[in-house]
């Protein structure tokens, strides 16, 4: 494990705080699609159970949205200004 990270840390000249930071934005990107997929394929079986409730469902839909993508750009930020430090 310890060889094959030496190996790459060589191969592409980052340091593993660097190498952390790219893995953990790309996770972040992944997480974020799939909790916003999870979100809208929830509401949409909310809404064709109860379609007198699709105004409030599609309402909370959207602010879990976008509370989910602010938190998500926020981390990406964070990951990618680690990237630039040494």
């Amino acid at each position: 494990m310890m060889l094959s990270i030496m190996l790459l840390q060589a191969a592409t000249g980052l340091n593993l705080v660097q190498l952390g930071a790219a893995l953990g934005a790309g996770i972040v990107a992944i997480g974020a699609g799939f909790g916003l997929g999870k979100i809208g394929s929830s509401a949409m079986e909310a809404i064709s159970r109860q379609p007198e409730a699709a105004g409030d469902i599609r309402t909370s839909m959207i602010i879990i949205g976008a509370l989910l993508e602010g938190v998500s750009l926020f981390a990406v930020i964070v990951c990618l200004l680690c990237l630039f430090i040494k």
